[in-house]
């Protein structure tokens, strides 16, 4: 038995955490969510104030840090289903201290440039690629399936407890010594995730030996895709979640501009006012477990984004003073419903999807989701340019206060719980295990399209 199973008929009410492996990975996630929460604020300061960059820019900045998931994320899960995936993050995050480490050197000297913080954007996004789908794929080694929901939620809730603190830290050290400077500490932070993986002990399971053979890349991507288009559960999520993330990343492309330039807030007042998203995600997180407990995890996840979603309308309405409310309010909302989706969506993946398969199946997802967000970036430094900041708030806020649809219309809010597909491990990649395809239900379900899950046979 591995150092992060968990012993038969023993709860605790710490879950996951009683678990030694688990108490390392979330550990180090929990620091690596620090440095994230500083640089999400960190980076465009930088460029706004201490480079003065344009809208353009800033939005295209935002961007690049999204744009690997387009151009790598599909082949990064078939690489990660090869390798062992500590491995993977320990050098991701190597490569990513080394980055941010070089901006303020660069600023000390006198040579930061807005290229260099591209190039930046863009190293450091390449190895969240390979990180988060690692990472993703590994939550099941280190966690019994029994404990994967409350893991899951204990690392949102580190994750948005620690970007509420990251952002509040990055526009302090903002006003106090820098811009650059909270960079610095989001080196530490990788730095000190590394060494917790380092710690785990948990022997990783080894791929089927179909699956570490020589293959083409081409044809295991493939693999992924089929799997999650065919689905009538994965795909209208990623769907509702490509859409989501695309209509957030466009508002807050633009949200840094908006509160400095048109709001003319401090950046202290900054890192408070967006920190307020990270809130309502830590309390969102804490939800989540009790939620898809009382209500099943497909109605807690129709639910929350019905109610969430249409406070995005209150963000464009935010004026100086007591309208800052507004904004805050808004922020914390959406950041509730974000992080109950998160929860449920990632549970489900990873109980859902047979373990071969979860590497491609999650960087499938996950550069449909993250490859929107570098498109709705981009688009809100375009649209801030030419139509104005506040009017590229209301034209990313308003669809988004709708989203909600897409999921209500879909075979998720049809069930009470969303299911786990063991059956699915009877077939891997065309090749049925019991032995005859044509009469293999999982197989013929799969080939038709419907429900793959096995009742039988």
């Amino acid at each position: 038995m591995g150092e992060g199973t968990a012993v038969p008929g023993k709860r605790s009410r710490w879950g996951a955490l009683t678990q030694r492996d688990f108490r390392l990975l979330w550990i180090g996630e929990t620091a690596s969510g620090l440095g994230n929460g500083i640089t999400t604020i960190a980076l465009p300061l930088v460029a706004v104030l201490a480079l003065r960059a344009r809208p353009l820019e800033v939005g295209l900045l935002a961007a690049a840090v999204w744009l690997p998931w387009l151009l790598v994320g599909l082949p990064a899960g078939a690489w990660v289903d090869r390798l062992p995936k500590r491995r993977v993050m320990i050098v991701c995050n190597l490569v990513s201290a080394a980055m941010y480490v070089s901006v303020p050197i660069a600023g000390w000297l006198e040579w930061l440039t807005i290229t260099h913080l591209f190039v930046t954007a863009l190293a450091c996004g390449t190895s969240a690629v390979f990180f988060n789908t690692a990472c993703h794929a590994y939550v099941p080694t280190v966690l019994p399936r029994e404990d994967l929901a409350d893991g899951n939620a204990k690392l949102q809730v580190s994750e948005a407890g620690t970007r509420v603190l990251g952002r509040s830290v990055a526009g302090f050290v903002a006003e106090v010594l820098g811009v650059t400077v909270g960079l610095l500490l989001d080196t530490l932070t990788f730095l000190l995730s590394t060494v917790c993986l380092l710690g785990i002990r948990t022997p990783e399971e080894r791929p089927p030996r179909e699956t570490r053979a020589a293959k083409h890349l081409v044809g295991e991507i493939a693999v992924g895709l089929r799997f999650l288009r065919r689905d009538p559960y994965l795909r209208p999520i990623v769907i509702y979640g490509a859409t989501l993330n695309f209509l957030l990343m466009g508002y807050q492309a633009v949200q840094v501009i908006f509160l400095v330039r048109t709001i003319d807030v401090s950046t202290g007042a900054v890192g408070l006012l967006v920190m307020c998203a990270s809130l309502g995600g830590t309390l969102g997180a804490l939800m989540a477990t009790r939620l898809c407990r009382g209500l099943g995890t497909g109605r807690a996840m129709v639910l929350t984004q019905t109610l969430a979603c249409p406070f995005a309308l209150l963000l464009p309405l935010t004026t100086p003073r007591v309208g800052l409310l507004l904004f805050g309010t808004g922020a914390f909302l959406l950041g509730v419903g974000v992080a109950v989706g998160n929860v449920v969506v990632g549970t489900f993946r990873q109980s859902y999807c047979p373990t071969y398969l979860l590497g491609r199946v999650s960087s499938a997802a996950m550069a449909t989701n993250q490859g929107a967000i570098a498109v709705g970036s981009a688009l809100g430094g375009v649209l801030g340019s030419v139509i104005g900041i506040r009017p590229t708030m209301w034209v990313m806020t308003v669809p988004l206060a709708f989203t909600w649809l897409l999921l209500v219309f879909s075979p998720v809010a049809k069930t009470r719980e969303l299911p786990t597909a063991q059956a699915r491990d009877l077939c891997t990649e065309g090749e049925c295990r019991i032995g005859d395809r044509d009469r293999c239900p999982v197989r013929r379900s799969v080939d038709a399209g419907r429900d793959p899950l096995c009742r039988g046979g």
